[in-house]
């Protein structure tokens, strides 16, 4: 089993910036594709970024591309998201996920095995 925890959310002005942390524990015997999803009130959970078990590749969803950037220390089995020039719909609960099967860096949600619990980013206007 494995289990993963999100920490940095909070609460910034638009054209701020936030970095968002994932650590996975448990049961891991190597490392995985990981990916961030997010979901606002009353909005299905989108794909916001992914990113291959050796740091590629990365996969960003057109709605962040150029403002946010996923990376990872496995050292640390914790994934980052990089979030600049925020924007208030960007507002949402952001979770993290592992996909243990083939490293294809799926954007699809159900290529995940394991999701964290979800940490609330909040942009202001």
């Amino acid at each position: 089993q494995v289990q993963l925890v999100e920490s940095g959310g909070g609460l910034v002005q638009a054209g701020g910036s936030l970095r968002l942390s994932c650590t996975a524990s448990g049961h891991i015997l190597r490392t995985y594709t990981m990916g961030w999803f997010r979901q606002a009130p009353g909005k299905d959970r989108e794909f916001v970024s992914a990113i291959g078990r050796s740091g590629g590749p990365t996969v960003y969803a057109d709605s962040v591309k150029g403002r946010f950037t996923i990376s990872r220390d496995n050292a640390k089995n914790t994934v980052y998201l990089a979030m600049n020039s925020l924007k208030p719909e960007d507002t949402a609960v952001y979770s993290c996920a592992l996909d243990i099967g083939p490293d294809n860096v799926a954007s699809r949600p159900s290529a995940y095995d394991y999701w964290g619990q979800g940490t609330q980013v909040t942009v202001s206007s």
